[in-house]
């Protein structure tokens, strides 16, 4: 009887040595899956150092947000989710053009730099700013599957999409969201027939531009990305392209 106690007992120190094993291999996997994200340029960062111009000014709060207000009037606010393991800053670019062309933006961090561990990102930061009369969420790659999921429940408070590089995988189609879809003629990374698919989640009003020579990486400054196709322009050319076709297409509605 002992020695079967005994045996019993062998059995099941086994098994929790094989758990604890498996956890911690899963553990470290994760670890480093999450720290092989995409690295903002050098130029990206520095733009960061002048925290305020005669165009915006940049107000960051570590490992939350960055906050690009114009010193002119704004346009509108656009709250953007950046992409899947990409840090957030390499969007600083973007987002500084944007704030050239009068539209009050915040750049979201998140956590581990995957959208999914903070859906709910955008909470709360209408309110923190009166000035700014209407709203417009916005991602790229994840980070706009994750946007428009937010958009979902919060339709009464925004007034479209801007989805770069990116679909909707959630119905928005009985929504009175304005929608705009642009992605590059090159990229090689967002499966075109599920982004074909997903348009009919999108309201029927949707507008699409598709920017001829842009990749998926160019929405940002990080350099290339794994498996992406060959732009044909530079990351420069196809941002500015983006805030152009944003603000051509924002001119319809505000």
């Amino acid at each position: 009887m002992i020695e079967k106690n005994s045996s019993v007992k062998k059995r099941i120190w086994r098994v929790i040595i094989i758990i604890v094993a498996v956890v911690l291999l899963l553990a470290s996997a994760f670890y480093y899956y999450v720290n092989q994200a995409y690295e903002p340029s050098d130029a990206a960062i520095a733009i960061l150092s002048e925290t305020e111009t005669d165009e915006y000014t940049i107000e960051e709060t570590a490992g939350e947000r960055i906050v690009f207000t114009p010193t002119g009037e704004i346009t509108a606010g656009i709250i953007f989710y950046p992409g899947g393991k990409v840090e957030y800053e390499a969007y600083v670019p973007l987002m500084q053009k944007l704030a050239k062309s009068g539209y009050l933006c915040v750049l979201l961090h998140m956590p581990y730099n995957l959208a999914i561990f903070d859906e709910d990102a955008a909470d709360g930061i209408i309110s923190e700013f009166s000035e700014v009369d209407s709203w417009y969420l916005s991602g790229h790659s994840l980070g706009g599957v994750f946007a428009c999921r937010y958009a979902a429940k919060h339709t009464e408070d925004y007034k479209g999409l801007i989805l770069l590089g990116a679909y909707a995988d959630c119905d928005l189609s009985d929504t009175d969201l304005n929608v705009l879809c642009i992605y590059g003629s090159n990229d090689g990374v967002m499966n075109l027939q599920k982004y074909e698919n997903a348009k009919a989640n999108l309201p029927d009003s949707f507008e699409e531009f598709v920017i001829d020579g842009g990749n998926h990486a160019y929405f940002g400054d990080y350099g290339e990305q794994s498996g992406d196709g060959t732009a044909e322009i530079s990351a420069d050319e196809q941002m500015e392209s983006t805030v152009d076709a944003i603000t051509s297409w924002m001119g319809l509605y505000e």
